[in-house]
């Protein structure tokens, strides 16, 4: 059994690692690896509660958690059992990490890749090049219209990208999901506050991801998730469950 005292140990070691969050995001999935689905979400649930009362280590741990189960799902054997065993155990709130669902507005591909074939002529390789290496904040503004995830991708690794314009990207309705899922699985900016809540509050993000991020949110965030109508159900109960203290552990120490 996963005890409140073993979570603060694991956040702990995990805040303590140096690297990078892709080493911390690894060493997680190791830890959920290792522990059989009943402890496995215990720990998480545990890790939940702690960065719901505001422990410091904890916050930054449940982040990479959740990257785990995003990210590394190849590398945790019991990914797959988490959601059914979760239910049984009663841990509603770790349950609500797994979703399922399409996202509740979807833009057409075959319009996404028109629009990016009107506004861009340069070929894709060019494209990536250009949106990593352009230093001219027009063709930043430019780029952040691109629905293609390669060049996105490339575009968040442009040093002069700026937090107001990955949020207008994070925004962006009609859009794609690959797009936005670049977003949430970059490291330098799925960080941000502001970059979470404008990703999960898009209809367009997918809600398999959005469930991820809905636990790092701050109250206002979560009250305001709660009682949006365009936000995807799944997402809405799952915030009202973290208001409603249903992430706490069992504080056993």
């Amino acid at each position: 059994m996963s005890s409140r005292l073993e979570a603060k140990r694991v956040a702990r070691r995990l805040r303590a690692l140096s690297g990078g969050a892709e080493v911390v995001r690894k060493a997680a999935a190791r830890e959920l690896a290792a522990r059989h689905p009943v402890d496995a979400n215990e720990l998480l649930a545990e890790l939940l509660g702690l960065a719901r009362a505001g422990d410091f280590d904890a916050c930054s741990a449940l982040a990479a958690f959740v990257h785990a189960l995003d990210s590394e799902t190849a590398q945790i054997p019991c990914a797959d059992e988490l959601r059914r065993v979760a239910d049984v155990q009663a841990l509603h709130a770790v349950a609500a990490l797994f979703v399922d669902d399409p996202p509740r507005l979807e833009m057409d591909p075959l319009a996404a890749a028109r629009a990016d074939a009107r506004a861009f002529s340069e070929s894709l390789g060019h494209q990536k090049t250009l949106a990593r290496s352009t230093r001219d904040p027009d063709d930043l503004a430019r780029f952040a219209l691109n629905s293609n995830p390669l060049v996105v991708r490339n575009l968040l690794q442009n040093p002069r990208l700026t937090e107001a314009l990955v949020v207008r990207i994070a925004s962006r309705r009609p859009a794609r999901p690959e797009p936005l899922l670049e977003i949430w699985r970059s490291a330098r900016w799925s960080a941000r506050h502001a970059v979470r809540r404008a990703l999960v509050f898009n209809p367009y993000f997918p809600p398999e991801a959005a469930a991820k991020v809905v636990p790092l949110l701050s109250r206002p965030d979560l009250e305001e998730l709660a009682a949006d109508a365009r936000v995807h159900p799944a997402i809405r109960a799952q915030a009202t469950l973290l208001l409603d203290g249903a992430g706490e552990g069992s504080g056993t120490a």
